[in-house]
């Protein structure tokens, strides 16, 4: 290599003198970019979103906020985020650029709403955020069903909560693995290698895994696992006055299809009046319906048993107890869980038709396979049927504003990045301007031109004594009614048999 390297090197040199002396004789040509191109820190980007800085003036609500109660929920997460010795595998917006505010806040001592105000207003920026092209986010709510169990199947209790089976397979994680995605394809193996989809709804309900002592408790209806299983937790109270806290565990990959949206497709609710309430409602008058209506979303989640206390909040997808009011579930796949949203719109807070001012910063703490999107979000209420009435009639447009720590300043990374070279043929076009021959031309006859008629001897179309049309000084160019004829198309003339036979020896002599 250093034999090769040192005969190359007078080549170099002269080809550097070359390119020094070109643009010494022509100083206007532009000097070639160092290629590579220099590494730089470009600005961020969130997949199907559109953001614009905002000032913190200009969030409706910002000044009149609980900014020690968001602090508290924010620097809960910070735990997690600082344990992480490497980046996440999978590369988001914000990425590790969270680290930083987060040490800040584990050391500060704030125990007021003015510095902790002051403590987000110093290192964030707010960005304005939505789907592209679209100009608010939506939201919906979700809380923890406190329902009745048994751990003996009874006549009462005989619905199994079951925990995720062993033969249930995610590429990429093992069985250790605590927490399996909300999404994407699961598997169960027949055999030694044969994987097939893992059983739907409708096979699990008819005992498809029954016996296997997967059974963590029982419930009284399926209509209580079906709610528990959307909301992802649950509170299983036991006869003899003891509490099951169980935390979603695995999906069996299918994906989440809405029995509410299936009840107003076939005219059953009216969307307006569509709430969670309404479809327990429904689904409990009609059991027989119900059966059926749960069987149209094949997806079923599997849970697993969590130590906690009455007094504990239920556990989101980070690893943090949930703060109500203060948690939200985000899309994973966008969202880096810790980043603080200020969430602005008019809710059904104290009924169903009231429109109550939501002006609140939130963490995204969770996350659920129902919530896609840079700007859509499930707000935590709680546990208890109260908090389930709440987030259960929540289905509602709001305006999303996301706090990006300023080390990732969109506009600041902007200033930096280089200009694209110029493109040859803006040079091009300058040396070859072109020429409209209709430009100069009155309007109305651009908008309607006809080609001038060639001039015939003994035309009868000519009158005496007039002059030819192409002569007129107002008449367009001759050249506007010249037409190009078409090239003749090539004959199609097949091969002779004989010459298809001498290029068949030629070719046959050659592979010898």
């Amino acid at each position: 290599m250093i034999v090769i390297a040192l005969s190359l090197a007078p080549f170099i040199a002269q080809a550097r003198r070359v390119v020094h002396a070109t643009h010494a004789a022509r100083p206007d040509l532009p000097h070639p970019r160092a290629v590579p191109y220099p590494a730089l820190d470009w600005p961020f980007e969130i997949n199907g979103g559109q953001y614009a800085p905002l000032g913190w003036a200009d969030i409706a609500g910002w000044n009149q906020d609980d900014h020690l109660a968001a602090y508290k929920a924010f620097r809960i997460s910070c735990s997690p985020i600082a344990a992480q010795s490497t980046p996440p595998s999978d590369p988001k917006a914000l990425g590790t650029s969270l680290r930083e505010p987060c040490r800040l806040a584990r050391a500060a001592d704030i125990s007021d709403d003015a510095r902790a105000r002051a403590f987000f207003e110093e290192h964030f920026l707010p960005l304005r955020i939505s789907r592209l092209g679209e100009a608010d986010g939506f939201v919906t709510g979700y809380y923890e069903p406190v329902i009745d169990g048994s751990r003996t199947q009874t006549d009462v209790y005989n619905v199994p909560v079951y925990r995720r089976p062993s033969n249930l397979f995610v590429r990429g994680f093992s069985q250790a693995s605590v927490g399996l995605p909300n999404k994407g394809q699961v598997f169960r193996k027949i055999g030694r290698r044969k994987l097939v989809p893992y059983y739907d709804r409708a096979a699990i309900e008819d005992g498809a895994i029954a016996g296997r002592g997967l059974e963590i408790c029982w419930l009284k209806n399926q209509t209580d696992l079906l709610f528990s299983q959307i909301q992802g937790s649950a509170r299983v109270r036991l006869e003899d006055g003891s509490t099951i806290r169980i935390n979603y565990d695995a999906h069996n990959g299918y994906p989440y299809t809405p029995v509410g949206r299936i009840l107003i497709d076939r005219g059953i609710i009216p969307k307006e009046e569509m709430s969670m309430q309404r479809i327990r409602e429904w689904m409990n008058q009609n059991p027989d319906g119900a059966n059926e209506l749960r069987r149209q979303n094949q997806a079923y989640v599997f849970f697993r048993e969590v130590q906690l206390s009455d007094k504990d909040e239920a556990v989101g997808a980070q690893g943090v107890p949930l703060t109500p009011g203060r948690s939200i579930a985000v899309d994973k796949s966008l969202h880096v869980y810790g980043t603080p949203f200020f969430i602005e719109g008019e809710l059904p807070i104290e009924s169903e038709q009231s429109k109550t001012p939501f002006r609140r910063l939130m963490v995204a703490q969770d996350t659920g396979s129902a919530i896609t999107g840079p700007a859509r979000a499930d707000i935590y209420f709680g546990a208890g049927a109260d908090a389930g009435r709440v987030s259960g009639r929540l289905r509602n447009s709001a305006r999303f504003v996301i706090f990006v720590p300023k080390s990732l300043d969109p506009v600041a990374r902007g200033r930096k990045m280089p200009t694209p070279d110029p493109r040859p043929s803006e040079k091009i076009a300058k040396l070859f301007p072109q020429v409209d021959p209709l430009k100069d031309q009155p309007k109305d006859q651009k908008n309607d031109i006809k080609p001038p008629e060639a001039s015939v001897a003994g035309s009868s179309k000519n009158t005496a004594g007039a002059a030819p049309a192409a002569a007129h000084p107002s008449a367009p160019q001759a050249v506007a009614a010249i037409t190009v004829p078409l090239p003749v198309a090539r004959p199609d003339i097949k091969p002779d048999r004989d010459m298809r036979r001498i290029r068949y020896h030629r070719r046959s002599r050659i592979g010898r």
